[in-house]
């Protein structure tokens, strides 16, 4: 949807940006009162399609059709679903790789940075296109997770309902140096060439490979890498004496960069990075989180898992305190997994139990039982 043609949006750099496009897909039906809207934000290498049967792109089942589609956790029978690509995205939603209509190429750096917040104000915009006052419920992991929390800080009264998941109330340091060395990698490619390699018909397919496969370490954990791969040969009976992939583990990082680069931008991958390291909700407020939420009626569920070492529990603790701290109607649950970060992704039964009870519940506060 092209949004920004009359009123622009104002971006936190300053910038007012329009039009602009904003892609996203649509499950199940909106109902007569428009009260059963659930906005699902995708995390950072995510896009808009949830919960197709077939990607465009990859080919593979949408993100998490484990959670969304009928007679799942996020019913489609029952709710309006939408999900949308992000402003600065690679999938349909207006990005770096996008030309820039004042000089006919494509934007490169002259992209504006932005923020978690500029992304949720591009979704309000397409959120009153489609004529919605009020979400049901605001539901995401990790970057969607701060999608989350930024709609409940801003908008607290267009949302009922919010399950933050995976993620914070702000990137931490750890966070912030992982995505640099990412970062690093892309533009120490030689094809990187300085942000404008759309021009020069080439691709730093090295660089983001690389910044891939460190990002997807952090997703994991050390149990789950073990149990996965050990120290397991790759197709071999024993090791070569060379820096080929010996091991299965290095086979399957070098698979994950070489997927990852077919499919994302490495400009938007800079720009999206860079929103999450920007992102802290107390800092407008010296470091008072609780005063973000001043006022907030939303019910919250935040959801934490064990062996999440990119987003630990003790953040979502700490988040849940500032809840309480601002009188939300708030439950703090940790799952216990050895899946890492990407468990709120794979097949988690009890995390599925208390994300399905909490909009269950929900649903009956906002009288959609």
């Amino acid at each position: 949807m092209v949004l920004g043609e009359t009123d622009k949006l104002r971006l936190d750099s300053g910038v007012e940006f329009g039009p602009f496009t904003l892609a996203y897909q649509t499950y199940g039906e909106l109902n007569a009162d428009k009260s059963n809207a659930i906005l699902v934000c995708h995390a950072l290498t995510g896009d808009q399609y949830v919960a197709d049967d077939v990607h465009p792109i990859t080919g593979k089942e949408g993100w998490w059709r484990e959670i969304v589609g009928p007679g799942k956790i996020i019913d489609t029978d029952k709710y309006f679903v939408i999900c949308s690509n992000v402003i600065g995205g690679c999938l349909g939603s207006t990005g770096p790789k996008d030309i820039n209509p004042e000089t006919g190429k494509p934007w490169g750096l002259d992209f504006p940075v932005i923020t978690i917040a500029d992304m949720v104000r591009a979704q309000t915009m397409l959120i009153d296109a489609l004529g919605i006052d009020t979400l049901f419920a605001v539901i995401g992991g990790s970057m969607g997770g701060m999608q989350v929390l930024e709609w409940c800080k801003s908008y607290p009264e267009r949302v009922f309902a919010a399950a933050p998941i995976a993620t914070s109330f702000r990137h931490s340091a750890q966070n912030i140096a992982f995505h640099e060395v990412g970062r690093q990698a892309v533009m120490a490619d030689p094809d990187w060439c300085g942000g404008n390699y759309l021009l020069e018909g080439k691709k730093p397919a090295r660089g983001l490979a690389v910044a891939r496969m460190t990002a997807h370490i952090t997703y994991l954990s050390q149990p789950a890498l073990h149990r996965k791969f050990g120290r397991k040969l790759q197709n071999r009976g024993a090791i070569t004496y060379s820096f080929d992939h010996d091991f299965q583990v290095e086979s399957y990082l070098r698979h994950q960069g070489k997927s990852f680069v077919d499919r994302f931008d490495a400009n938007s991958y800079l720009y999206i990075t860079r929103a999450m390291d920007y992102f802290d909700l107390s800092m407008e407020y010296d470091g008072r989180l609780a005063e973000a939420f001043t006022g907030c009626k939303t019910r919250f569920c935040v959801i934490s898992f064990s062996s999440d070492w990119c987003f630990t529990t003790a953040e979502s603790r700490t988040l849940a305190h500032a809840l309480n701290a601002a009188s939300c109607n708030v439950s703090c649950v940790e799952i216990e997994s050895d899946k890492g970060h990407d468990a709120f992704l794979l097949d988690e039964p009890d995390f599925h139990m208390v994300l399905s009870g909490f909009i269950e519940g929900a649903a009956q506060g906002r009288g959609l039982k």
